[in-house]
């Protein structure tokens, strides 16, 4: 079977495999999902992303997605800023900025279940 096309969801950072319904309109295909679609990249998006993005030139090894939350939420709520913490870092691996990690080991942020590190593209 051919190497079919993939590419990054704008909203989530997942992989969105192609599906030969988006033959056609495969180039025009940015998310993954309609609640993606629905929910795009907010302010509060960009500053989690700017948040890793600070904390990693700070520090020489991992972050984790909660230093990010942390960083851009309120001593009460930045559990609620986790998952949106974890799509940032997404979309900064398909941009080619971070990795993350799992054990030491690299993994595939659309895939990977559990704790999480981040950190700089080796």
């Amino acid at each position: 079977m051919p190497d079919r096309p993939s590419k990054s969801c704008q909203s989530c950072g997942r992989t969105i495999e192609w599906r030969k319904k988006w033959a056609r309109d495969w180039d025009n295909v940015r998310y993954c999902s309609d609640a993606c679609r629905r929910h795009g990249v907010n302010d509060t998006d960009r500053k989690l992303e700017d948040s890793i993005r600070q904390l990693l030139s700070t520090r020489t090894g991992t972050i984790c997605p909660s230093d990010a939350a942390r960083d851009v939420g309120t001593a009460e709520g930045w559990r609620d800023l986790m998952e949106p913490a974890r799509r940032a870092a997404r979309r900064l691996v398909a941009a080619g900025e971070v990795e993350i990690t799992q054990g030491g080991r690299v993994v595939d942020g659309s895939t990977a279940k559990g704790p999480i590190r981040i950190r700089k593209l080796r």
